[in-house]
């Protein structure tokens, strides 16, 4: 587990008393992970990893088992192979984890339209005016934990307080499979002995400096005076780790938060320098940020380009489109001429990405033709690979430049 996850179960009996306490805080169980054993039962029990198993890969989900060795998410594979060797390395499918996610969301959105995702595993909901309808906030809990588990055969832990923050730090006290309600009455003897790493703004550096004046735990930082923490941490981090410290946390569940950009990128095995290589992983790279933008109902203006050197120097490009766009060959064309001009053809690249801002409503552009100009067709084209997609996987229908050479018995 990280640092921040590394915080002890409660020191006495909450109770479960959820009056004032209709903010959930759902997040799925080693999700990647989960979705994955789904379809390997034998490995139930084992370390599993999610990853790229090169030596530049890093983890992007590992099984409980895996994490009592140490290892975590956004750890270097080379190190998560040296912590825990015996671990089955299983390379992602972000098509199908994607998927999985819209599905446990559409539960979310069943109970109560005030769901804040903040990732593709966890989301905030406010289930106060589901009350009347589906009962007490922690009856709502266990019905969630119920569906997902029948429905999608993963699992999930929520926490249920009477704020976005405390709600978070109970789902992680009650991981994995769990469920625990922190009475609002109660916030304040919960949040009292966590480390002070457990609040939201506290990274190493803070941590530090709050350590030099003591301050070890929550109830330590509450019983410092405000203006102390102000004059060490400056005056918005110290105002707010105070009230934080006391339970206090204002910010509502905020549903449909917009997107303000989409994109995707990819940290090559070995560098490359070959430009048609280089060019085929843009064009991958643009299919998944156009459906990705058409998934949420966008369409974008910006195209950016972003390449890293083997020095690990990084130089983004971007060009304003005419207009708006959720097509993965416009983005494609637009992205190959910035990355013609960037100078960097025949240099040897360790990453690329692509990404889209300057994003509104696709169901607001209105895509006007010039004199004489034919509809492309690729619009079309890829809703219908988008169809395809949801029906029997991502990589039914790819651009003929992406589909793999069949094997001929020969090394490449």
């Amino acid at each position: 587990m990280s640092r921040k996850q590394q915080v002890p179960r409660p020191g006495s009996d909450l109770g479960d008393d959820d009056t004032g306490c209709p903010i959930l805080h759902v997040d799925m169980d080693a999700f990647f992970a989960s979705v994955e054993l789904r379809e390997r039962p034998e490995l139930a029990g084992a370390p599993v990893i999610i990853g790229a198993p090169g030596a530049r890969g890093v983890v992007l989900s590992a099984t409980y088992e895996a994490r009592r060795f140490g290892v975590h998410s956004a750890m270097p594979m080379t190190r998560a192979r040296r912590l825990c060797p015996q671990a089955v390395i299983i390379p992602p499918s972000r098509g199908k984890y994607t998927e999985v996610s819209r599905r446990v969301m559409e539960i979310f959105h069943e109970i109560t339209p005030e769901v804040e995702p903040i990732a593709s595993d966890e989301a905030f909901l406010d289930v106060e005016g589901a009350r009347k309808r589906l009962g007490r906030p922690a009856a709502i809990a266990a019905m969630i934990r119920a569906r997902v588990a029948a429905e999608h055969g993963i699992t999930c832990s929520v926490g249920v307080a009477s704020t976005k923050f405390v709600a978070k730090l109970a789902s992680q006290h009650c991981k994995p499979d769990g469920l625990l309600v922190v009475p609002a009455a109660k916030a304040v003897e919960f949040l009292h002995p966590l480390p002070v790493a457990a609040l939201w703004g506290v990274g190493e550096r803070t941590e530090r400096s709050l350590a030099r004046l003591g301050i070890r735990s929550v109830g330590d930082l509450a019983r410092t005076p405000v203006e102390t923490l102000r004059r060490e941490l400056g005056p918005a981090a110290g105002t707010h780790l105070a009230a934080l410290a006391w339970g206090r946390d204002e910010r509502r569940v905020t549903p449909h938060a917009p997107d303000k950009s989409i994109g995707a990128e990819e940290t090559f095995v070995t560098d490359i320098e070959d430009p048609v290589r280089i060019r085929r992983e843009i064009l991958r790279l643009s299919e998944r940020v156009a459906a990705r933008l058409r998934a949420g109902g966008h369409a974008g203006r910006t195209v950016i380009v972003k390449l890293r050197r083997a020095d690990f120097t990084t130089l983004s490009r971007s060009r304003t489109l005419r207009e708006p766009t959720d097509v993965a060959q416009e983005l494609y064309a637009a992205a190959c001429d910035l990355y013609a001009a960037s100078g960097l053809e025949n240099t040897a690249l360790r990453l690329v990405g692509v990404r889209v801002e300057n994003l509104l409503p696709a169901d607001e552009v209105a895509r006007q033709l010039s004199l004489g100009e034919r509809e492309s067709g690729w619009r079309e084209a890829e809703r219908a690979m988008d169809r395809a997609a949801r029906r029997f996987g991502r990589d039914v229908v790819l651009p003929a430049s992406l589909v793999p050479p069949p094997f001929d018995g020969m090394d490449p």
